[in-house]
């Protein structure tokens, strides 16, 4: 993510998990704060996007001429941040990714609803809401 997108080294974004939950992505509040002390909105919306994005992309085989970009997006601010930043996205039921891995194999055209939600002391202070499109650059 670093290299494809230089917001996340502006940001300070780490990979916080991988695993059989899904992805998590974690930031300091410091680079992300706004007038309030808080997280700055777009620093939320941007973490929550990137922890999807991240999410298909490990699930992608050919990262090279294979692009993802998101297509809609929905975002809930429930309340805010005062720590660091930490968005989760679970990993889709298993048919639904197989579908979308199968179509995009088959057509070089993809795309693939995922949430996220962004938590702190275990209560859920953003939700995310985005599709996904991934396409072959060849188009086959």
């Amino acid at each position: 993510m670093h290299d494809s997108i230089p917001l996340v080294r502006h940001m300070h974004v780490r990979v916080a998990a991988f695993d059989g939950g899904g992805l998590t992505l974690s930031a300091p509040l410091a680079p992300n704060i706004n007038h309030e002390q808080t997280a700055f909105g777009v620093s939320l919306a941007g973490l929550a996007t990137l922890a999807c994005w991240g999410l298909l992309w490990l699930q992608l085989e050919d990262h090279e001429h294979t692009h993802i970009v998101v297509n809609e997006s929905h975002l809930h601010y429930l309340r805010p941040v005062n720590g660091e930043l930490r968005a989760h996205c679970p990993h889709p039921p298993e048919e639904m990714l197989r579908r979308f891995l199968h179509t995009l194999a088959r057509r070089g055209k993809a795309r693939v609803e995922l949430k996220a939600e962004i938590l702190q002391d275990g209560q859920i202070c953003t939700e995310f809401q985005g599709a996904f499109v991934a396409y072959r650059e060849n188009g086959s």
